[in-house]
């Protein structure tokens, strides 16, 4: 598997964190991917379609697709994943490029085609008959470029919340009552630009900045870790992951053991049967 990424160019870079680029089919068949706190546009340039398992349900969806603001993981069947390429937005800033309220992409996948008509399809097409990645890029770049608006101030409201939800111990009335607004209100607006409500962005964060530091080494105390993470205490921790993940802390480490792209968690065959999706908070290990 070869996993590339690279930084937009401005001003792109106010909606884009970065492009990625993943060839190789892997060897494993289904991929678990964990909430990122953002929205994905995905292109499959080998196959035709992709293939998603969330809630219990698989759906076979278009070749280009837009991943909305999952606050759980889902599952994505790898087999036919040989070239993709994709975006992968800032917190909030997919609004101003694909034209709707990511609010109302939560917790699912919609076609590109939906939101942006057959110029969609005839991206695709372009992006599939380029000879190399950097130019895959590079037109992706260009065809998101031309849909930027011409003013690009994000409601700053939504913007100061972003940050101060990122630090731990950050509770949601205190960030509303920070930026003058009432708690619904706030709630309202930050929940139709960024696809999650705040506490559970605040969430998800929390799970990311936990999980990176877990993944610094075997030494890492969960403990210390549920500490300067901004959890209660290690238990809090345990039942975010199983929540959020639907695994326990050691699972999802055993199984970031084997590569894969950010915020996908291979699962391998002999995995897949021994994982257990259990509702109750397993000891972690």
């Amino acid at each position: 598997m070869r996993y590339e990424v690279q930084r937009p160019r401005a001003p792109l870079g106010d909606c884009v964190q970065h492009f990625w680029v993943l060839t190789d089919t892997p060897n494993h068949a289904r991929e678990r991917i964990v909430p990122s706190g953002t929205l994905e546009l995905v292109i499959n340039l080998h196959a035709g379609e992709f293939r998603v398992l969330a809630a219990g349900t698989e759906r076979r969806l278009p070749g280009t697709i837009v991943s909305g603001c999952y606050s759980r993981s889902f599952e994505i069947d790898t087999r036919g994943h040989a070239h993709v390429l994709g975006v992968h937005f800032k917190p909030g800033g997919a609004a101003r490029l694909l034209g709707v309220p990511p609010g109302e992409l939560a917790d699912g996948h919609v076609g590109l085609d939906d939101l942006w008509g057959g110029s969609a399809n005839d991206l695709r097409e372009r992006l599939c008959a380029l000879p190399t990645d950097r130019l895959r890029v590079g037109l992706l770049e260009q065809a998101l470029m031309t849909r930027l608006p011409g003013d690009l101030a994000w409601r700053p409201a939504v913007k100061a919340a972003l940050i101060q939800l990122d630090q731990p111990g950050i509770e949601v009335g205190q960030v509303a009552r920070s930026i003058g607004l009432s708690r619904r209100r706030f709630i309202q607006i930050f929940t139709e630009d960024v696809g999650m409500a705040p506490k559970r962005y605040a969430m998800v964060r929390r799970f990311q900045r936990a999980l990176a530091i877990a993944l610094q080494g075997p030494s890492a105390s969960w403990a210390r870790i549920a500490v300067d993470c901004g959890y209660f205490d290690q238990a809090h921790l345990c039942r975010d992951w199983q929540e959020i993940a639907g695994v326990s802390p050691a699972a999802l480490l055993r199984l970031r053991g084997i590569p894969a792209k950010d915020n996908h968690v291979a699962i391998a065959d002999e995995q897949v049967k021994s994982i257990q999706y259990a509702s109750s908070v397993p000891r972690v290990e």
